[in-house]
């Protein structure tokens, strides 16, 4: 498209890859350049504080709350040179373009390049929702001004943000471990997956049985001639089923009029009933129809992504970035399910071409969205353009992953405007009578399609994995009232209940949607910022939350419940849309929340109570911080009552008789860093009220049995046996670096090669004389073995030389010693280590992926790229795509700059040095004390907002 004759514009988008591709779209006269998403923000910390600022009060804010919340803004340092040439390029054109995306963020990312640049042409707002050539062109023709109340509704998004973080967070570290960090939605996510463990953690199972029928017709005609009926009735009276169990003591709810089966009550009445006659009561049939599914929003493209694809919600996030960036999707940050006309006209011609015209209905299908406080304005995700490409046009074009979340997209999107799925479904009642008269009733359901519809195209899949596909048929004989039946089987079945399932990563997603709480561009980072601050840990698919969760949240709920609370977090949802649509003031709602102030907007509970500053500042000292940090499980059979304890070094167990929990010794400290191998103890308190928690152990696998297992042996210690020459008992224990032997006042760690299982009390011994003395070399310097961080060693005063295994620091003799200590030191590199685990290609980039063990753990890398395992994640469980995932995030970071080596000074005489060592010394002093005087007090850790 061409500019106008002699002019030229600048458009400027926030990723190199969107301008790669606009460029493509535009004519002569045009330059496309990057912002690399946001170019300012609060300060991170009190070394992004301007000097002339340093001084303020609210400094370590980034925000004087007592001027309307003026937000001071920095230029991020990684930006600053982008900056710089887009300053050089704003100066050399006669237009600037702003396009960057259409919602909140983006259209604060053209705000904010407005004033760091301060162009001095016509600056024009460019938007669109998909990046194809006549969506491009409609947005350069057709330009718009920036929208100030989204800018403000991001701005007051961003210091709402920053206040909560800034204000609650050193109430943590204060109160719980330093380096945490509070979040105004991840701490509300965080509290949903703690109270999903705290349910199944107080779940009691129950059992309970039924009899499964297999039936025969005598005269089979259309269908099988057998199928399966399960016992519903007896006497008139249901039959127990899971839902009418109490979670939380197993017994069958109050009033629930069901009859209880054990396991000799369903066997007993299965013989009863073996050779009895069978007859059909009732038989209802009725028309099956299925609506299509609407097409992909964020959060249900998030959902469907991680069931059938098992991609990560930053995963599906990153990958969909690219397809939008390279113009295969429209925009990946929405909540509305509706489509355009244009879009719809795409769908249905190409349903007429691959499914026929039976496969349209006659008219369009347009959907409404149910999304509380739905915001964004633009269409839901779908194949870019006015002619859809198919799978199988795009797929040599794209790497595996962006093909199979496409092909997702587009078969969501076709299905969408697809027919019904119609067929018919069938509810059968059976009964039988036992040899003791009892009347029992079985029931049997089937379904039939007999015109699937969309479902040739599309089929939903469900975070329950029992779950039947909406497209199973179960087929049942024609079977009509009073018709007999035989029974080829009686089968009695044992069931459990089973606890309320952990949420994953699209199950978390979809509560917080249905709660109104955050927003489809925040969805993917809540997610990974509470597995990075170590709340949460992914065992596969399931989120469990850690001991350190528990007592966050445990705090929030007892002093600051508002702050968590889920519908005072989805209000402030609402009111900054109202900031949004200028409804409402940005600085009437900020004011509200901090200060308490009850004119304008913002939530009255948290105005009556004075404010979140006086709400994390006047009530501090209430809060008792071993209260917090102590987890009640439950109280043992001799009355002891045991706790989780949150310490400074981890979780641990502690026991003890009623009250004197609470009063008991600090957490146990790890002893002195061992030198040369030396094992970890424990201190502060008897090793018999406390054992270490296992770091795979969930919550609710601290079940009383487990407990009194890690105390006595599992997870805690063991007794080996006594040492012969001291009488001491040996014994093996697990300490926060790994499993160790102690016997009195010695201590050693394992060997790589020992296992804790099979220790012996003779190995144990071994250890416990490390380091061990060889003998006395001729000068009279002590010759010793040992093993230290870098493997097994002997020593002649300053002297070292390694050692080639593990089982010669027990066998060396003092010739041989003395003849390595008296070769060269020679920087022979060790064989390396065969993988833990080869994974086969990486999705992305096709290299050979392989875990390795090293020296902080296993982790993954390609070759170029290493990315060490997060915690929870063993070598056995990771999976391909979370490998790729991660060297992706390691990737995109770049590689860790190379220091540079610091020049040598050229000689210089001793008392020229001299005087200008005590000239720098003054000075450096007097620039400490100037600095002290004018700098606000540094925060120990930056919290993330």
């Amino acid at each position: 498209m061409p500019s106008n004759a002699g002019t030229t514009r600048l458009v400027i988008v926030e990723s190199p890859a969107k301008a790669k591709t606009i460029s493509g779209y535009l004519g002569p006269g045009y330059v496309v350049e990057a912002s690399f998403g946001h170019v300012r923000d609060l300060p991170r910390n009190a070394a992004d504080v301007p000097a002339k600022y340093k001084g303020e009060p609210w400094a370590r804010l980034g925000v004087d709350v007592d001027n309307g919340f003026h937000a001071l803004y920095v230029v991020s340092p990684d930006r600053k040179q982008q900056i710089s040439k887009l300053v050089k390029l704003a100066k050399e054109v006669d237009e600037i373009f702003l396009a960057t995306d259409e919602d909140r963020e983006g259209e604060a990312i053209a705000w904010h390049l407005v004033e760091t640049l301060k162009p001095k042409v016509p600056v024009k707002r460019m938007v669109f929702h998909e990046i194809t050539k006549p969506a491009i062109q409609a947005a350069v023709a057709n330009p718009r001004e920036i929208d100030r109340d989204l800018v403000d509704a991001q701005e007051a998004r961003r210091i709402l943000d920053r206040l909560y973080g800034y204000e609650v967070s050193p109430v943590l570290w204060k109160k719980v471990m330093p380096k945490l960090s509070a979040g105004r939605v991840q701490s509300v996510a965080t509290r949903i997956v703690v109270e999903r463990e705290r349910q199944r953690m107080a779940f009691r199972t129950a059992e309970y049985w039924d009899i499964l029928a297999t039936l025969a017709v005598a005269k089979p005609g259309e269908g099988p001639r057998t199928f399966n009926a399960t016992l519903v009735a007896l006497n008139g009276d249901r039959i127990a089923t899971g839902k009418d169990f109490e979670p939380t003591t197993g017994r069958v709810r109050a009033g629930a009029g069901v009859v209880h089966l054990d396991e000799g009550g369903a066997r007993g009445l299965a013989a009863r009933l073996a050779d009895r006659p069978f007859t059909v009561t009732r038989v209802e049939e009725k028309p099956y129809r299925r609506r299509p599914y609407a097409p992909f929003i964020t959060s249900t493209l998030q959902q469907e992504a991680a069931r059938k694809l098992r991609f990560s919600s930053q995963q599906t996030m990153r990958t969909a970035q690219r397809l939008y960036e390279n113009g295969y999707i429209t925009y990946m940050r929405t909540d509305s399910v509706n489509l355009s006309e244009t879009a719809i006209a795409a769908a249905r011609r190409q349903i007429v071409e691959l499914y026929g015209e039976r496969s349209v209905p006659p008219e369009p299908r347009r959907y409404t969205g149910k999304v509380k406080n739905a915001q964004e304005a633009h269409e839901a995700i779908r194949p870019a353009g006015d002619n859809f490409r198919t799978p199988g046009e795009v797929a040599k074009e794209l790497s595996a992953e962006e093909f199979k979340l496409y092909e997702l997209i587009w078969r969501r999107t076709i299905a969408s405007q697809m027919t019904d799925a119609v067929g018919s479904s069938v509810s059968v009642r059976i009964r039988a009578v036992s040899s003791a008269q009892e009347e029992a009733d079985f029931g049997a359901t089937g379904k039939t399609i007999t015109d699937p519809g969309f479902l040739r195209a599309y089929v939903e899949s469900s975070d329950d994995e029992n779950a039947e596909a909406e497209d199973a048929e179960r087929r049942l004989p024609t079977l009509v009232k009073d018709q007999p039946l035989t029974a080829d089987e009686l089968a009695a079945q044992g069931h459990h209940t089973q606890p309320p399932s952990r949420y994953t990563e699209a199950s978390l997603v979809k509560a917080l949607e249905e709660l109104g709480i955050g927003r489809p561009s925040t969805y993917a980072s809540i997610m990974q910022t509470i597995q990075d601050r170590g709340y949460v840990v992914k065992r596969g698919q399931a989120m469990i939350p850690s001991f350190l969760a528990f007592a966050v949240i445990g705090l929030m709920e007892r002093h600051y419940p508002r702050l968590i609370d889920y519908d005072f977090t989805a209000s402030m949802e609402n009111e900054l849309d109202e900031i949004a649509g200028g409804d409402h003031a940005a600085v009437d709602f900020l004011t509200s929340f901090y200060f308490g102030s009850t004119n304008g907007t913002g939530d009255q509970a948290i105005a009556h109570a004075g404010g979140l500053k006086k709400l994390v500042t006047e009530n501090l000292s209430e809060i008792d911080a071993r209260s917090v940090n102590s987890i009640p499980l439950f109280t043992d059979d001799e009355g002891r009552e045991v706790v989780v304890r949150v310490g400074r070094y981890g979780p641990y167990l502690q026991r003890a008789l009623p009250g004197a929990v609470s009063g008991s010794a600090p957490a146990p400290a790890p002893a002195s860093a061992p030198a040369s191998g030396e094992g970890e103890g424990e201190e502060g308190g008897s090793q018999g009220d406390r054992a270490p928690i296992p770091e795979r152990l969930a919550p609710d696998e601290l079940t009383p049995e487990k407990v009194h297992e890690l105390f006595l042996g599992g997870g805690g210690e063991r007794k080996l046996g006594d040492d012969p020459s001291t009488g001491e008992p040996i014994v093996l224990k697990s300490g926060r670096f790994g499993p160790y032997v102690a016997s009195g006042e010695r201590k050693s760690s394992l060997l790589r090669s020992q296992s804790p299982d099979s220790l012996t009390l003779e190995q144990a011994l071994q250890l416990l004389r490390l380091p061990r003395l060889i003998g006395v070399a001729p000068d009279g310097a002590e010759v010793v073995a040992n093993n230290g961080r870098y493997g097994p060693y002997v020593k002649r005063g300053d002297e070292f030389r390694s050692l080639d295994s593990e089982d010669k620091m027990f066998t060396v003799t003092l010739d041989e010693a003395l003849a390595l200590l008296a070769a060269p030191k020679t920087r022979q590199r060790r064989a390396a280590a065969p993988p833990l685990r080869e994974m086969g290609n990486d999705p992305l980039t096709e290299k050979p992926l392989v875990i390795k063990d090293g020296r902080f753990g296993p982790y993954v890398t390609d070759g170029e790229f290493n990315a060490s395992l997060r915690r929870g994640q063993t070598p056995e469980e990771l999976t391909l795509e979370q490998a790729s995932e991660m060297l992706a995030e390691k990737r995109a970071k770049g590689p860790a700059p190379k220091k540079k080596a610091a020049k040598k000074a050229a000689p210089a005489k001793k008392t020229t040095a001299a005087k200008k060592t005590t000239a720098a010394k003054k000075t450096t002093a007097a620039k400490k004390t100037t600095a002290k005087k004018a700098a606000p007090k540094k925060a120990t850790s930056t919290p993330n907002e």
